[in-house]
């Protein structure tokens, strides 16, 4: 018997989700890639007086990251080691293991105060506010009388 690939045009999302379902293994579904490594996803914001950057990376602790600047350069990364015990280690049928790791780079501008990084982590997010200089912060408005 001869096996043949279909073409799903159609729908190609359906078939990615069959081929997942009898592909992949039940005990990790589902899995964020096929090496099971994902990269945090980042939002970052400005304010009248910051730069914002929100990390997603829920099941961490702040004891995971590692936040480093070379000069304007600021790298966020993670190396995250697990491993599922069983209580009797003989004669085991599976035993998994779980790595994770990740870098991400930002490149600050010039207007940062690159000395005044502050960064919690709480709920799932790792936040870092990274103040303006004060000559880039936005000055109000003035109005000018005419004489």
């Amino acid at each position: 018997m001869t096996l043949v690939k279909r073409d799903a045009g159609y729908a190609p999302v359906l078939s990615n989700f069959f081929d997942d379902f009898f592909t992949k293994d039940l005990f990790n579904w589902p899995s964020s890639s096929s090496t099971g490594t994902t990269i945090p996803s980042v939002n970052i914001y400005e304010t009248d007086g910051e730069f914002h950057v929100e990390m997603a990376a829920p099941g961490m602790s702040k004891n995971d990251f590692s936040i480093e600047l070379d000069n304007n350069t600021l790298t966020i990364s993670s190396q995250k080691t697990s491993e599922k015990k069983d209580s009797d280690d003989k004669n085991y049928q599976r035993k998994e293991f779980s790595f994770q790791s990740f870098m991400r780079t930002f490149h600050l501008p010039e207007s940062a105060e690159a000395e005044k990084i502050n960064a919690k982590y709480a709920d799932g997010i790792l936040k870092l506010v990274i103040p303006k200089k004060e000559e880039a912060k936005r000055k109000p408005i003035k109005t000018i009388k005419i004489s």
